[in-house]
């Protein structure tokens, strides 16, 4: 089965859009198959501003109705307390948000950008999916992150290499507690190095220090311009340490 035959299959369906590289390319293959799609967004403290922009920028480049929905996964206290299965309580805050709002517009029909490269053993989020009956055409179609890629490069979408991006919470250890204000802080910190030109790396907490997380052919960026990095992040950290275990 390919997307076309998907959505041959299921012409109309809610999408929960993250502006993420998965759920923009299965968005754009809807589009393109004529199905009618409802694209949602949920706006929640653990996404940053910069997912909501580029949601909002290919919707409207795609044409397609875009749903801003917002949820509060800090007044769970499943998830707020950061245990180690908080993705599955969290996508299940996360799905039945989109489910209500796509209810609202008749959409009963839920899909998720989840592809063939991730492993469903090792996401506590897989479980919720499974259990809201949440249907994922990119992993049924036996679709890989790198595939995707290249259909998005070809299809000539802004998101083709854009780096993946877990939700801001990933940045806090399991079991110390999600805070608002430990939510900011990270968000400014990457938000910070986002604009030295910086990509695919972390900003980790451990108490109130922040452990960097680049890219090895980065190192010598950050050395260059460490006394300007290190003043700026000790605005929310009392430390700042790098990880010499670069991410790959």
């Amino acid at each position: 089965m390919d997307l076309s035959d998907f959505f041959l299959a299921h012409p109309r369906a809610a999408l929960a859009f993250s502006g993420g590289v998965d759920s923009a390319y299965l968005l754009w293959a809807a589009k393109r198959a004529g199905a009618d799609v409802l694209a949602c967004y949920v706006k929640t403290p653990f996404q940053p501003q910069f997912e909501l922009a580029d949601a909002r920028r290919l919707a409207a480049e795609l044409g397609v109705k875009l749903k801003i929905c917002e949820a509060d996964p800090l007044g769970v206290p499943e998830i707020a307390s950061n245990p180690p299965d908080r993705c599955y309580f969290c996508k299940r805050l996360i799905f039945e948000t989109v489910r209500k709002a796509a209810a609202a517009e008749g959409y009963d029909l839920l899909l998720d950008g989840t592809n063939a490269s991730d492993d469903a053993s090792d996401r506590p989020g897989m479980r919720a999916l499974r259990e809201l009956g949440v249907r994922s055409p990119l992993r049924e179609c036996g679709l890989t992150k790198d595939e995707i890629r290249r259909r998005s490069r070809e299809a000539g979408l802004f998101t083709w290499d854009k780096p993946a991006y877990a939700c801001l919470a990933t940045r806090i250890p399991a079991g110390e507690a999600v805070t608002a204000e430990k939510l900011r802080k990270t968000e400014a910190a990457e938000d910070y190095l986002f604009s030295l030109g910086f990509r695919d790396f972390r900003v980790r907490m451990t108490g109130n220090n922040a452990k960097l997380q680049l890219r090895e052919a980065d190192f010598p960026r950050l050395l260059a311009s460490k006394a300007e990095i290190l003043a700026a992040l000790r605005q929310f950290y009392d430390c700042v340490t790098l990880d010499l275990e670069a991410r790959p």
